[in-house]
């Protein structure tokens, strides 16, 4: 059974969930609220924070900057202690590299966070990268067989899936899912024409002519959705739901 994973990093991070499981009570509860609110949690989808994005702003100096900020992270968000914890006593349930700028450090954030983790709940790890293979930033993570979970943004890219021309994204789902030592592997796609550049799939296309492929993979995890309001405006996620 597929997954669907909403990616919205710019708020909190990615939200995952079983593909029957409805996530509107959740994400009305998240959105609205001033404090954290542990109702999605409660319903059993993971939380994770998102680090990282799409602007240049970032980076790691050194293997050590990267163990301080998972010290930070763990600390403010996971299972450690601080005064200054933005939500509060909510434990979130991993992290999520959405990496797209810096130095190649976050195989050593990576390691700690994995480090930190260990005796406690289940820490979960995942990354988006975008589908060109290898990825610059975070392959030496990826390589780590610490991540659970890789939602490829397959978008913006010559590897995105086009019905007059699938065959880089086979080949490129391919090098993924045998190459990469992750537990799952996520089709990230725009909800909606709107929300990328380019690689937007029709629902029914999607259904046809891309889930068969990728189903054969025994690392295929489910769908990834960028993002949470642009499938509220073409509702993707409820044309595909029984289908991945």
């Amino acid at each position: 059974m597929g997954e669907r994973a909403w990616s919205n990093w710019r708020t909190i991070g990615s939200v995952e969930t079983g593909r029957r499981r409805s996530l509107q009570p959740c994400i009305k509860r998240l959105s609205k609220s001033k404090h954290w609110h542990p109702n999605c949690q409660n319903q059993g989808v993971k939380v994770l924070l998102s680090i990282g994005g799409g602007t240049n702003t970032y980076t790691l100096s050194s293997a050590d900057d990267a163990r301080n900020l998972a010290e930070y992270i763990w600390n403010n968000f996971l299972g450690g202690q601080s005064n200054s914890r933005p939500l509060g006593d909510a434990v979130l349930d991993g992290v999520d590299f959405d990496i797209e700028a810096g130095e190649p450090h976050y195989e050593a954030l990576a390691r700690r966070l994995s480090e930190l983790g260990q005796g406690g709940k289940k820490l979960y790890l995942a990354a988006a990268p975008q589908c060109p293979f290898p990825d610059q930033k975070l392959n030496g993570a990826l390589s780590s067989g610490l991540f659970d979970y890789v939602w490829i943004q397959f978008y913006n890219n010559y590897c995105q899936y086009s019905s007059n021309n699938g065959n880089d994204f086979k080949t490129v789902w391919n090098k993924w899912t045998s190459t990469i030592p992750a537990r799952k592997f996520f089709v990230g796609l725009p909800a909606a024409r709107a929300a990328a550049g380019s690689g937007y799939v029709p629902s029914n296309v999607f259904i046809t002519q891309v889930l068969p492929f990728v189903k054969n993979s025994p690392k295929y995890g489910g769908v990834m959705l960028w993002n949470r309001y642009y499938d509220i405006q073409s509702d993707y996620s409820s044309k595909i739901g029984s289908s991945i």
